[in-house]
């Protein structure tokens, strides 16, 4: 009899410690309030993340998720563990990487797209280099269709690349919705032809964008066409054109533009790791740690 009160209260205490695998799943769909997209990101079944999610609420002996029209919505209850969830994730990641991290050098070639750069990209690229200094980094940007072949080639080590979503074979790290951008108050949506303003004539995103406009019945023509994603965001802050970014990449001072404005609605792509099909180097996969860590955290910072 006391064998088993004790047992008992072992089983009692043993409740007190989160799994982080659950916590890990709970996050990811509380951001993309998706059981599927969820799924997608971390590479697990739609039943088995409904699963996870079950043991947590019966763990904690409340409900975290409501459903809604749109996805689900966090009841009061998974609003109060979100932020917490996310700095227990951050320190999990933080205190394995110190434990398990090895001395790394040589050298790392990333290919990476224009308009993720300075926006996802840039704080990960940072925090590498300061914690590899003795790693020489170096930078190519081109489009995603470019940078997969620049990986195949052998001349980038490894490469993030946006791609339409379900048809990479790459490590999916985030689903974006892609948007219609514009100026400010702007009205060059309202022109026709559409002029419309793409980073490079290889984009990514471009046969998307012109399919959607055909299947619309819309008229087009391009206004600039040329690798430069400063000449790109010139073009539409002067209400010259519009383009179409995921919607995280695009600068506060622009608009996105909502189906009100008559335009045709755009796929969702995701924004994929890959690695060489060849064995990759120490430091390569060393960067490809600090960028799955890096693309959650902006959020994960944010959200705390």
């Amino acid at each position: 009899m006391l064998k088993d009160r004790c047992i008992s209260d072992y089983n009692a205490f043993m409740t007190r410690n989160f799994d982080i695998a659950l916590i890990r799943t709970f996050t990811a769909v509380a951001d993309h309030t998706s059981m599927t997209v969820a799924a997608n990101m971390l590479h697990m079944t739609q039943s088995a993340v409904s699963q996870q999610i079950k043991r947590l609420e019966d763990m904690l002996g409340c409900a975290l998720f409501e459903r809604e029209k749109r996805g689900l919505r966090l009841t009061d209850a998974g609003e109060r563990l979100l932020g917490g969830a996310r700095r227990l994730l951050i320190l999990n990641d933080d205190i394995w990487a110190d434990m398990t991290e090895s001395k790394v050098e040589g050298s790392v070639r990333i290919g990476v797209p224009y308009d993720l750069i300075g926006t996802a990209l840039a704080p990960v690229l940072k925090s590498y280099a300061e914690r590899h200094p003795q790693v020489e980094i170096s930078l190519v940007c081109a489009s995603s269709p470019d940078l997969i072949k620049a990986l195949d080639s052998g001349a980038v080590d490894l490469g993030v690349v946006e791609e339409p979503l379900g048809v990479s074979k790459g490590e999916c790290l985030a689903i974006e919705r892609l948007v219609w951008v514009g100026a400010k108050g702007g009205n060059a949506y309202r022109k026709n032809p559409l002029p419309i303003s793409m980073v490079a004539d290889t984009c990514a995103f471009r046969p998307f964008v012109f399919a959607a406009l055909r299947d619309d019945g819309r008229h087009w023509r391009t206004v600039f066409e040329n690798g430069n994603i400063e000449a790109t965001t010139a073009t539409v802050r002067t209400d010259l054109a519009v383009t179409a970014w995921l919607a995280s990449t695009v600068p506060a001072d622009l608009d996105i533009l909502s189906a009100n404005e008559g335009l045709p609605d755009l796929p969702v792509f995701s924004v994929n790791l890959h690695l060489p099909k060849s064995d990759a180097t120490p430091a390569a996969l060393e960067l490809a740690r600090h960028i799955r860590e890096g693309l959650m955290r902006p959020r994960q910072a944010t959200a705390a």
